[in-house]
């Protein structure tokens, strides 16, 4: 664990690009094989499967340091990250023993399904034999609570400075369903794997355009089409392999098993870049969708984290993909050519397949200028999108986000004002900040909590509403506080629909704080009868 210890060191002390950079680059070149693969593999999201529970090692962490459990739990909720809580209050090691990333990792992967009394004499032994830092890291490890402010493309970055291989493949290369157990580093970096490839691109990105297409120009030169709510995926039928995964790297081919058709139409050597969408009804591929139209995300998001799919949910829910790009044709990757040829390319792929799959093309919006496309997207609400999108006549398929070719033009969020209830400490470096807030809004004369909110407020505001907390706590509930009703915010959500398991009977799509509205009271918060009213329009 030392050069992995090390290697965090550096990137924790550090906000400069260009020293992360040099760090991971350092580490790829020297580190053992095995660590580098776990490495790759935990800056990009994957993590041993936890073989501790939290309970267990709370228990096991108060016993360890000689501490009353609640004693534990207080400090718990002030440092707010529980594998640093554990680092900090344990003794110092009795005996320092030197063990590899890899083989710490193959140590916990071996504690799966022991008993308890075996898994807690191997976390007190490891505990014991490890420094600071390493043990910090160990915790971590358990956890899956690893954030060290490293991007996937500052990785992929530094893999390609380490090994001489270019950045684009690599990053081709670090996609799919691969296991940290089973790649060696050559294998991952340096060659393509045998067997069939099914893995994806790397998806290309939009940025926001926040004041509106102006600025880019003479608009004959971009393409619009519209921004869906579904989920984001690339469609990959290759000889030997048919996939669908999803933007966060995750296999779903089995979740939608209506695109199973697909397999025996598409050719093979083809890559489609889409949104997979529930659509109600036929669909004539016309932008105005009148045969036609999508159903809300909610039905869509029933099918997450399903292995199986019910055959009512499929019929009263049936997805289809709107394909917007042509990654790869007959093998081809057609990435690097401008998007106009990528989408004429498409639309003759799609024109060749026969009618009825799962498939249509997500329809481009024909404009003259911005006015005009302005017009037409304050219509997107109506067909369930979320705005529009702009695409450079002659980008690439880029990897990441880059500024300047893409940009997604939304529509503008539905707020609400509310009132904070409840705050809670967030985590990482916002450990001694409360961050994470309940609000809740009217009805009647009762407060009825309806969403959690921890994002959109500056970090001096953050810590001037962490004084007020401290001051102002009525009772505590663990790291939750409840605090006097007085503190009222804007919340802004894309999207609302009905829910059962929430007392207000709605839940809010991707809330966040729009602002601190220091100048409203309590009083004139909205109401539950509001956001009912807000309910029945997306309905609608």
């Amino acid at each position: 664990m030392k050069a992995f210890a090390a290697l965090f060191t550096a990137l924790d002390g550090t906000t400069k690009t260009s020293a992360k950079l040099a760090a991971l680059t350092e580490y790829f070149r020297t580190a053992p094989e095995a660590d580098r693969i776990w490495t790759i593999a935990l800056l990009s999201g994957r993590r041993p499967k936890r073989s501790v529970s939290a309970t267990e090692l709370r228990a096991w962490a108060a016993e360890a340091a000689g501490l009353p459990l609640w004693l534990f739990e207080e400090s718990y909720a002030m440092v707010g990250d529980l594998a640093e809580t554990i680092a900090l209050i344990l003794p110092p090691a009795e005996a320092r023993v030197e063990v590899s990333l890899s083989e710490m990792i193959a140590a916990l992967i071996a504690l799966t399904g022991q008993p308890e009394a075996q898994r807690r004499a191997a976390i007190l032994r490891h505990w014991g034999q490890l420094g600071a830092t390493e043990r910090l890291l160990f915790n971590k490890l358990i956890t899956g609570g690893y954030r060290m402010g490293v991007s996937q493309g500052l990785m992929t970055r530094a893999l390609a400075m380490a090994t001489g291989v270019e950045e684009a493949v690599l990053a081709h290369r670090l996609m799919g369903d691969w296991s940290p157990q089973e790649m060696r580093f050559e294998m991952l970096v340096r060659a393509d794997a045998g067997g069939p490839d099914s893995r994806p691109y790397p998806f290309a990105l939009a940025a926001p355009l926040e004041e509106g297409p102006d600025s880019l120009g003479d608009p004959g030169g971009w393409r619009a089409e519209w921004k869906w709510d579904g989920i984001r995926g690339q469609l990959i039928q290759r000889a030997g392999a048919f996939a669908l995964w999803s933007r966060g790297e995750e296999l779903i081919t089995d979740r939608f098993p209506e695109f199973a058709p697909l397999a025996d139409f598409l050719p093979h050597g083809t890559v489609l870049d889409g949104e997979v969408v529930a659509w109600d009804g036929a669909w004539d591929g016309t932008s105005d969708g009148a045969a036609g139209r999508p159903l809300p995300f909610a039905d869509l998001q029933k099918r997450i984290g399903r292995k199986t799919v019910p055959r009512k949910l499929l019929a009263e829910a049936p997805a289809l993909m709107l394909a917007y790009d042509l990654l790869e044709e007959a093998g081809q990757d057609l990435r690097e050519h401008p998007f106009d040829a990528r989408r004429a390319r498409l639309e003759a792929l799609v024109a060749r397949l026969p009618e009825g799959l799962p498939l249509r093309l997500s329809p481009a919006i024909a404009f003259d200028d911005w006015a005009s496309l302005a017009a037409t997207r304050a219509t997107a609400r109506e067909r369930l999108a979320e705005g529009v999108m702009l695409k450079r006549a002659t980008s690439p398929y880029h990897v990441g986000r880059k500024r300047g070719d893409w940009w997604k033009w939304k529509l503008d969020p539905w707020t609400v004002d509310a009132v904070m209830i409840y705050a809670q400490a967030g985590h990482g470096r916002r450990a001694n900040l409360y961050t994470d807030f309940t609000f809740a809004v009217r009805d009647g004369n009762a407060l009825v909590p309806f969403t959690k909110a921890y994002s959109g407020l500056t970090d001096a505001e953050f810590a001037e509403i962490t004084r007020w907390v401290q001051k102002n706590t009525l009772e505590r509930f663990g790291p939750v506080r409840r605090v006097p009703p007085e503190l009222v915010f804007e919340i802004g959500f894309e999207g609302i629909q009905e829910s059962p398991r929430h007392k207000s009977g709605i839940a809010l799509r991707f809330p966040r704080m729009i602002r601190w509205r220091r100048d409203k009271p309590v009083d004139e918060i909205d109401t539950l009868e509001g956001l009912r009213g807000l309910l029945r329009a997306a309905q609608a």
